[in-house]
Formats: C-alpha cells, structure tokens, sequence
C-alpha cells in the first residue's frame, strides 16, 4: 500500500512556519501601541524591529550545522520552547524600567536566535524525506506557511488588542507555538527509515527520488570552507539578501505604512496588510508546484533559476508601480501583487539549496538565510530612514531596485553545482 506520510510532516512544517511568522510580525501590529506606551519613536522601533532580524540572521548558519548534528526534531522542538520564553518576556517590562530600549533589543534578539533554527531544519526534513523532483511543491507549501501566518495576524493580533491588550496576543503566541512544537515532536523522525510509521513502499519512493549525494553518500558532511568556496551558494545567497529585505518591508513597516502614511485606521489597515501575506501564501505554493512541473520537463535550469528570475523580476515591477497609485485600497493590491511575485521564487532557493546541500542542507540554507535575514535587518532601519529623508514612495522604489538585482543574480547559478570539500 502506497502511503504518503511525508506530506503530513510537510503540513506540520507549514503550520511551525505560520506560528513562527504569527510571533514575529505580532510587534509590528503591537508596534504602535508598544511605542505610545514605551515612548518609543520609529527610529527606535526599527531598532526593536533590527535587533530581532540580527539575531535571526546570526544563528542561521549555527542552526543549521545544529539541525545537521542532532537533527530537525529536537532542534524543533527546542527552538519552540525557546521564542515561546522570549516572546512572553517583553510582556513583563515595565514602561518605566531603565535601559527600556536595550532590554527590549536583547529580548528581541534572544528570540531571533530561537526562531534562526526553523527554516535550515525545515530543509534538513526535505532533504532526507523528499524526492528531488518533488521539492519545489514542498518548499512551496512550508513556506506558504510564511504568507498564511503573517497573514492571519492582523486581524488576530488587532482583535486580541483591542478586546484585551498587546500582551495578551503575545501570550496567545506563545501558546500557540509550544502546543505545534510538542506536537512535532511526536510525529516527526529525523529520517524516514527511523519512522515506525511509513510504509515500505514509500521508503522505496523516497530513496530512489533523492539525488545521489542524499541517497548513496550518507554519511558525508561539507565543512563551512567549502560551503564558502561554492560561487553559486554565494550568489543564491547575495539574491537572498534581496529577496529579504523587500519581504520585511511587509512585515515591519507595511501596517504602519498604511495606517499612518495612507490614512488608513486600524481595522482597515489590518484587513489590508493581510493581502501581501494572502499574496505569499499563493504565490509560494502556486511557485513550488510550477517548480517542479517546468523543472520535470525542460530541467533545473528552467524550473529553479528560470522561475526565480521571472519572480524576482516582476515584483520589482509590481512594488514600483504600486508608488504611483492613488489609492491606498488600489496600492494595497498592487503592492500585494508583487510580494505574492516574490514568493512565486521562494521554493527555488530553498530546492537548490537542498540539492547543493545534501547531506549538510541545513548549513548551507542556513547560509543562505542568513544572507536573507542580514537584508532583513538593513531594511528594518534603511526603509524608515529612506522613508524620513526622501518619502516613503523611495523607500519602495529603493526595494525594488534591489530586486532587480536579485532577479539577475540568478542567470549565474548553476542549480546543479556540487560542493568540492
């Protein structure tokens, strides 16, 4: 009997993905009320903001080698355990605390280093559960979890402050994440031949769809070196700096944006950041399956390199064009089109990761990550500071900009390049 648990692991990485965006981009729908409270300007929220993403970024490579060595179960389910404790901690600072803004930096940044392990453990699971063939549907789907999470957090987030404070949606967090991970725990294995659960003839399927590397080579690992030595990790990694720093526009400064820039009030500015995120969620599984669909008929070079550039490239388009509307409902859309573009290239990034990766995949997508995270970080205080000196409709040109850059880059890559150790 043919069995197909591997997806269930795969929705489970989709709903630790949703959890884990519901608790980052909880501070920006809190922001305004965190700032009034704490007498916080927008500089020193982008620092709040900054502090999480450096954190993030910084233990993304570290996570990954983690994932790699002890595997994605435990490292999991550990780093739920660990945002859980600094999401709830900032709840208890008082307003009138000294040194506000360094412990909220340092809660943040604690928090980051927690949340650094989901995604290089995530691929650790794709790398040992899924076909090759397959990778960019399940990407696709673990990172729709990005979209869905973001998006299902304003209106959460804006009812649960409106009804009974910002605390209480960290709290409501917090117990959302550690119910997912214990949860996790008890499904997932590390590798599907360790799994009383899965059928025989699904091992069979799995083991004849890994590349060579996964499959014949198990027990090598490639050391940072030679990671670092791979010119198309390096450049996938440069076009992750991109890809981050336009995507954290919409999670930081997207709400604020139209609520304070476009007039907007709380309730509708809620319901239309959730459209990026809607848009995410979409494009990033719609991605993943056109992935692998291209990829099986004209080969990696189409279906990974080819869909990030067209991706890449027409959100550029879209987050221009959107400056230019009128409108903040018509913005809203437009600007929602092109981080739902942008998502369309998820999957090929963390696929060709995967299979440059093999065995040591968690390292070299959490290098990757980190290239990600560090744009992250750069637009959390670049964007409000562009925003100050020269408006906000340059903040959104200057992204653009960038991922232009980030579609290029892609021409360059060879997705079935091998690391030499």
């Amino acid at each position: 009997m043919r069995t197909r648990f591997r997806w269930v692991l795969i929705f489970w990485m989709f709903l630790v993905s949703a959890i884990a965006y519901l608790d980052r981009v909880n501070i920006s729908i809190a922001g305004q009320s965190i700032a009034r409270e704490f007498h916080l300007t927008n500089i020193q929220l982008g620092a709040v903001f900054s502090a999480f993403v450096l954190g993030y970024a910084l233990f993304q490579a570290p996570g990954g080698w983690l994932a790699d060595r002890i595997g994605p179960r435990r490292v999991l389910a550990l780093g739920v355990v660990w945002w859980g404790v600094f999401t709830t901690l900032i709840t208890f600072l008082p307003p009138s605390a000294g040194g506000l803004l360094a412990a909220m930096m340092a809660i943040r940044f604690c928090l980051g280093m927690g949340e650094a392990v989901v995604y290089p453990a995530s691929n650790c699971v794709v790398a040992a559960w899924i076909p090759s063939a397959e990778r960019g549907l399940a990407n696709g789907l673990i990172f729709a979890g990005v979209g869905f999470g973001a998006g299902i957090t304003p209106p959460i987030i804006a009812y649960v402050m409106l009804n009974y404070g910002w605390r209480a949606s960290f709290w409501l967090s917090t117990l959302l994440g550690l119910a997912a991970g214990g949860i996790w725990y008890v499904i997932a294995r590390d590798r599907p031949e360790k799994h009383p659960w899965i059928a025989p003839e699904e091992l069979a399927e799995i083991r004849a769809g890994l590349p060579k590397q996964d499959g014949e080579d198990k027990g090598k690992r490639v050391s940072l070196g030679a990671v670092l030595k791979n010119r198309h990790i390096i450049i996938v990694t440069l076009s992750y700096f991109s890809y981050g720093y336009i995507a954290y526009i919409f999670f930081s400064w997207f709400f604020i944006y139209l609520s304070s820039v476009r007039g907007l009030n709380l309730r509708d500015s809620s319901f239309y950041t959730m459209l990026p995120f809607i848009a995410m969620a979409i494009g990033s599984s719609v991605g993943g399956w056109i992935s692998d669909r291209v990829t099986r008929r004209w080969g990696k070079r189409a279906g990974r390199c080819g869909l990030a550039v067209a991706g890449i490239g027409l959100s550029a388009v879209f987050i221009a064009l959107g400056t230019q509307v009128a409108s903040a409902q018509l913005a809203s859309v437009v600007l929602a089109g092109g981080a739902g573009a942008l998502y369309l290239s998820q999957s090929s990034f963390w696929s060709v990761s995967a299979d440059i990766g093999g065995r040591s995949a968690g390292l070299v997508s959490g290098l990757m990550n980190m290239g990600g995270q560090l744009g992250s970080t750069v637009t959390a205080v670049v964007t409000p500071w562009i925003a100050g000196r020269y408006g906000w409709t340059w903040s959104f040109l200057a992204a653009a900009g960038l991922c232009a850059l980030g579609a290029l880059a892609w021409v360059f890559v060879d997705p079935d390049a091998r690391i030499a150790d």
